[in-house]
């Protein structure tokens, strides 16, 4: 498999893995509280959590929905072989083929720009796969919150 799509698939994994870590909680009425009273009583206890710890799931999704859209970097193939080509054929005039100079350097510049892009893929992967991460521990740390909200007001919650 390929690094860069090695790279992707390990953060779609980490990515699906943070959204199963990160799913609220699940609600029993263990008092008999009425499917309405319930709703008051999340509606509440989600208002309290954010309050409480400072997080707010819309802007979370919002943040997590932006990063996952980065654009991707292009061009560094054609920047390097241009490069590449340019000084070959500089160093090739000096020598006395400038063509053959040229053609070496193209080479030389693409296999670098390669190299550029995938390590900023890299990189941009690795920045989004940090992001998820916060993302996740900060909504774990807002149904916490809730969980606690509607356990002190009678509920069963897993």
């Amino acid at each position: 498999m390929l690094p860069i799509v090695r790279g992707l698939t390990g953060v779609l994994v980490l990515t699906l893995a943070c959204s199963a870590a990160a799913q609220q909680p699940i609600i029993y009425p263990a008092k008999g509280q009425s499917a309405s009273r319930q709703q008051t009583d999340t509606a509440e206890c989600q208002l309290w959590a954010k309050q409480t710890t400072g997080v707010d799931p819309v802007v979370l999704a919002q943040q997590g929905a932006t990063q996952s859209g980065a654009p991707q970097p292009q061009g560094q193939l054609l920047r390097g072989a241009a490069g590449g080509a340019a000084l070959g054929a500089a160093v090739g005039a000096v020598a006395g083929d400038a063509g053959k100079g040229a053609a070496i350097g193209a080479i030389t510049g693409t296999a670098a720009g390669g190299l550029r892009a995938r390590r900023t893929q890299e990189n941009a992967a690795a920045q989004t796969q940090a992001s998820q991460q916060q993302i996740s521990q900060a909504l774990n740390t807002y149904n916490r919150a809730v969980a606690a909200c509607m356990t002190g007001r009678g509920y069963t919650v897993q």
